[in-house]
Parts: C-alpha cells; sequence; structure tokens
C-alpha cells in the first residue's frame, strides 16, 4: 500500500512552517521551519513592516525539502495541499511574476 500524505504550510512573518501528515491516521510524520531564527522585518517608518516575499519562497522549499526527506515522501504521495497565510500582505509582481518590491504585511 502506497503512503497517502497532507501537506500543510504557514506562512507567517517570523517563519514558513510546513507538516506532513498521514492522509489514513491523521498523524503528523515531519513538521520543519525556516528560517530557525526569527525573520526580519523592515519598518522604513513608525508603523510600517515589510518582508521580502522572495524569503517566504526560499523558506518554504527548504522546510518541504527537509520535511519529504525526513519523512521518506514522495511526491506522488502528496494528496492535498494547505495553506495559511499571514492576513492580507500585498505583494507587487511584474509580468515575470518577480516581487517588484518588499511585502506590505
Amino acid at each position: 500500500m502506497t503512503n497517502r500524505y497532507l501537506l500543510g504550510f504557514d506562512v507567517g512573518s517570523s517563519s514558513v512552517k510546513a507538516s506532513l501528515v498521514n492522509a489514513d491516521t491523521g498523524k503528523c510524520v515531519a513538521t520543519a521551519f525556516y528560517p530557525e531564527k526569527e525573520a526580519p522585518i523592515m519598518a522604513v517608518k513608525a508603523g510600517w513592516a515589510e518582508q521580502d516575499p522572495q524569503m517566504w519562497w526560499d523558506n518554504a522549499k527548504l522546510s518541504l525539502k527537509k520535511i519529504m526527506s525526513d519523512a521518506g515522501a514522495k511526491a506522488d504521495e502528496i494528496k492535498a495541499i494547505g495553506i495559511s497565510y499571514q492576513m492580507h500582505g500585498l505583494v507587487c509582481v511584474d509580468n515575470d511574476l518577480k516581487a517588484l518590491r518588499p511585502s506590505i504585511i
């Protein structure tokens, strides 16, 4: 019998956390978060908060690589993906989907 997993990402202002859950048992089989220290927040003015969206993507990839390795899971065993995100950040992108500036969070 092949394994069936559910993949979840929590994109927060301090880190990106990924968890892999066995779809049949509901047991969390692996969890990772990056960066391991709190992610930087830029504050150009008082009350402003911005982050580099590329950092979120890079940390999501690192977290995914770690949990897949830890669980010995294969991509085709992932049956669903859920993503939660920090409120309503704005990411402005160009025609190539590259961020134009830091995200307002």
